[in-house]
């Protein structure tokens, strides 16, 4: 992954994520909670050294993540997460990737840097429009 600064979440939404932890055990999230949540735990596995490679090997669901990412209007996520759905059927190993699978994944990474940078207003305007 191209190197990028870690997102750092504005007080409002560790609040709200530190609230919805504390409530998880009570209650089941609402849409638009369950997206806020789903966005919070899978950014440090964009921004992860494997990126999209680890995001289609791991365990989650993959296709709530990005209705999710859809849900609150960040496309800029979406479209990448998409281009690389074929990373979920590869080897564990990034390394065992050819050459040319190499270089478009890291295209696509490089239009993933560019949505995150816009992540947190996204997320912030998505809160307030939908939330309160």
């Amino acid at each position: 992954m191209l190197s990028q600064d870690t997102i750092e979440w504005p007080d409002e939404i560790e609040v709200l994520i530190d609230q919805l932890e504390s409530d998880a055990a009570e209650r089941k999230f609402s849409r638009e909670e369950r997206a806020v949540m789903d966005i919070y735990e899978t950014v440090p596995i964009l921004q992860s050294e494997d990126c999209l490679h680890e995001f289609w090997q791991s365990g989650i669901d993959q296709q709530r993540i990005i209705n999710s990412f859809e849900l609150i209007g960040a496309t800029s996520l979406v479209d990448p997460m998409n281009a690389s759905r074929w990373c979920g059927s590869r080897n564990e190993d990034r390394n065992d990737y050819t050459e040319s699978e190499t270089e478009y994944l890291s295209t696509i990474e490089e239009e993933l840097v560019t949505g995150l940078d816009e992540l947190v207003d996204l997320v912030l305007e998505f809160m307030e429009d939908e939330m309160e």
